[in-house]
């Protein structure tokens, strides 16, 4: 029972402590914007109480520009976002498995993955929004910005198996299925969720650059292109506070998801 309460009290002292130690960076991050905004003394940089002022404003009556509230530009960034994601993961990771896995897969598409790797996702942008539709063409941005680092991810974590342990499955008469599932699946888990991590990163990038370009029912980016062209400043500010929030959001929903199949897979 000591040793119980003992852990309880040690548990409840690290949640104490990571707590003090998130609030003091975040204010720390909030300070020197705020000097740094008064010495730089541009309209460009607004001081936080500003932005927060602009944050109320805009979630209490909406874009007035547009008609539409925060709540439904987050919503069309999140569509598409998922939709891009959706899409890389069904081709990314069974591609990345087979292509670990086939040592004939890896030589057919290594020159084809070096050619389009070097290529910026946004410089895609133009291409597929103009090439699909304006409604298609930001889903698919996305899709390209994440499409890589899972791809990347998927194939190392193949090539990291040890390959004693397929053997040994093999040995035990374990079939293909078997070995797909209880061996390379679990191997493979931590560095397929390292590239949605690395790829949920830059797909809000890419989907912010996209809506900038296409605009059709709203979503963050157009809103922080209209902000910015109409020199409020704070507000776009604003956008960029949503971008980082629901970056945090989807990253912290993949983190509970790799918990959840880790655990069902027999990591943990």
């Amino acid at each position: 029972m000591a040793g119980l309460k003992y852990d309880r009290e040690n548990k409840f002292h690290r949640s104490g402590r990571t707590l003090l130690i998130v609030a003091t960076s975040l204010a720390t991050l909030i300070y020197v914007w705020w000097i740094l905004a008064i010495l730089i003394n541009t309209p460009a940089v607004p001081t936080p109480d500003l932005v927060w002022a602009a944050f109320l404003d805009l979630f209490r009556n909406g874009d007035v520009q547009t008609g539409l509230s925060m709540w439904d530009h987050m919503a069309a960034s999140l569509r598409r976002f998922l939709g891009g994601f959706l899409i890389a993961f069904v081709i990314a990771v069974p591609l990345g498995l087979l292509i670990g896995y086939s040592k004939f897969m890896d030589e057919f598409t290594k020159p084809i993955i070096e050619v389009l790797k070097p290529i910026a996702p946004i410089a895609w942008a133009p291409v597929l929004i103009f090439a699909t539709t304006l409604t298609l063409g930001p889903i698919l941005v996305v899709f390209v910005g994440i499409f890589f680092p899972l791809l990347y991810n998927t194939i190392f974590g193949v090539k990291k198996i040890d390959q004693s342990l397929v053997d040994a499955s093999k040995t035990l008469g374990a079939t293909n299925g078997q070995i797909f599932y209880k061996v390379m699946l679990p191997c493979t888990v931590p560095y397929i969720m390292n590239g949605i991590r690395i790829g949920f990163g830059i797909g809000w990038m890419c989907i912010v650059a996209a809506e900038m370009i296409a605009p059709l029912g709203g979503g963050m980016g157009y809103f922080i292109n209209l902000q910015s062209v109409l020199s409020n400043w704070p507000g776009v500010f604003v956008g960029l506070a949503i971008i980082s929030l629901l970056g945090i959001l989807t990253t912290g929903l993949a983190d509970y998801a790799y918990k959840k199949i880790a655990k069902r897979v027999g990591m943990e």
